[in-house]
């Protein structure tokens, strides 16, 4: 009895240590959260226009031809892929993991962005182009030297199609994994052709093609930058969610012990009363 009693005092002590832990890491998650959020929506309407214009142009201009655009012989895929470079964020690696399964072939290329899942990928059979690179300390410029190697392998056609995989940020408790394609470049055209009434005439200076041709790599760094800045945001979101969800586990396991060191504590007594009374009764 006293042996079981001084394993349930451990247990709580050590499930009271835990709790510590995974609660100070929800509030570190959750200031990480609020700061990326912020980044990304400061970002995001940047990109809207950005793209918007690119679109414009392309709808006015549509006799516009554009390397950008041109379709490939090749049939291969290039992936840019996020993860994170950290554990204990929920599903977050996992989800991203099961989508490359499903919606990715083995065979063709990938760059990775994250150290979590480059073992998970290699032993998955995916061909990894560059070597290990934290996304936690990836800056613009960076991340823009991988968006150019694979705009080079687009250009040069060993692949047809350029994308990104991340984690779509819904809101504070959904996230979803995402394909977004960056090249071949589609314009959607559809701004400049919903408007009604009279509209001004746009010039272009030195010329619509010239412009584009150099919008749209920067566009193509915008969209991968804003994709990098969702997906953190969803990895702080995913952690957040975890480490809550740690923490309230351990409140539960360290009541129910409490209550079952109680139990034994008060059996213990009875025993000792009753061998009292039962000593007492022999004299």
């Amino acid at each position: 009895m006293v042996q079981a009693k001084q394993e349930l005092r451990s247990r709580i002590r050590s499930v009271s240590s835990t709790r510590k832990i995974t609660s100070a890491m929800e509030m570190i998650a959750n200031a990480k959260l609020l700061k990326q959020r912020k980044m990304m929506e400061n970002n995001r309407e940047y990109a809207r226009v950005l793209k918007s214009t690119v679109d414009e142009i392309a709808a006015k201009n549509k006799d516009i031809e554009s390397e950008f655009m041109a379709a490939k012989k090749s049939t291969g895929t290039l992936t840019l892929i996020f993860c994170s470079d950290l554990g204990l964020c929920g599903s977050y690696n996992a989800n991203i993991m099961k989508y490359a399964k499903e919606n990715l072939k083995t065979e063709d290329p990938i760059l990775v962005i994250g150290t979590a899942l480059r073992r998970s990928l290699s032993e998955a059979g995916f061909r990894i182009l560059n070597e290990p690179v934290q996304t936690d300390t990836i800056t613009f410029l960076e991340l823009k030297d991988y968006v150019r190697q694979g705009v080079h392998m687009y250009m040069q056609d060993q692949v047809s199609v350029f994308q990104i995989l991340y984690m779509q940020f819904i809101n504070t408790m959904t996230f979803s994994p995402k394909t977004e394609t960056l090249l071949p470049c589609v314009m959607e055209g559809g701004s400049a052709e919903k408007e009604e009434g009279p509209q001004a005439e746009t010039l272009f200076e030195p010329d619509p093609q010239t412009i584009l041709s150099d919008l749209i790599p920067m566009m193509l760094d915008s969209v991968s930058y804003a994709a990098w800045l969702e997906t953190k945001t969803a990895e702080q979101g995913n952690r957040r969610v975890a480490m809550k969800t740690a923490t309230d586990n351990a409140d539960d396991l360290n009541e129910s012990l409490r209550l079952e060191y109680n139990k034994a504590r008060q059996a213990s007594i009875t025993q000792e009363i009753t061998e009292i009374i039962g000593g007492s009764s022999a004299v």
